[in-house]
């Protein structure tokens, strides 16, 4: 069902992404090679508000900073599995992996790898703003359009 409040939620999410990675390709190695990056992120972000924080707007200012926390965490945790699963896929195409189950097993290894460059002072505090902004956004949404 199409809200106003999902469409508040998922384009700020979507938008949390996009900020998420410009930051991170300053976290990273200048050689590294981002292709798509971005748009990936801004696609996770923007099904994480629509799925995730969207449904679950007009419960209340508290559950909304809630719900805004759980749909960046998940967003994290989507974002840093398909990156992870693309580099992957990247090694595999060079014959890095001796079987498939290998393969599988790095996608977790590269994630580990990728989630560690995200403790950062500067990333978190983004997250954090994003999440209650999301939430809070959200909720005022679904009290004035319902």
């Amino acid at each position: 069902m199409f809200t106003a409040a999902r469409l508040v939620a998922a384009l700020c999410m979507a938008g949390l992404g996009w900020l998420g990675s410009d930051y991170v390709r300053t976290l990273m190695p200048e050689s590294t090679a981002f292709g798509y990056f971005n748009f990936v992120n801004l696609a996770v972000g923007f099904f994480c508000g629509w799925i995730i924080i969207g449904p679950r707007a007009g419960r209340g200012m508290s559950s909304a900073i809630s719900h805004g926390i759980t749909g960046t965490v998940a967003m994290i945790f989507w974002a840093l599995f398909l990156q992870s699963a693309n580099e992957m896929t990247r090694l595999a195409m060079r014959h890095r992996y001796d079987g498939p189950v290998e393969a599988l097993g790095a996608i977790f290894e590269i994630g580990v790898g990728y989630g560690s460059m995200l403790v950062n002072g500067g990333f978190i505090l983004l997250m954090i703003a994003g999440a209650l902004t999301t939430g809070i956004l959200s909720e005022i949404t679904s009290r004035h359009w319902r």
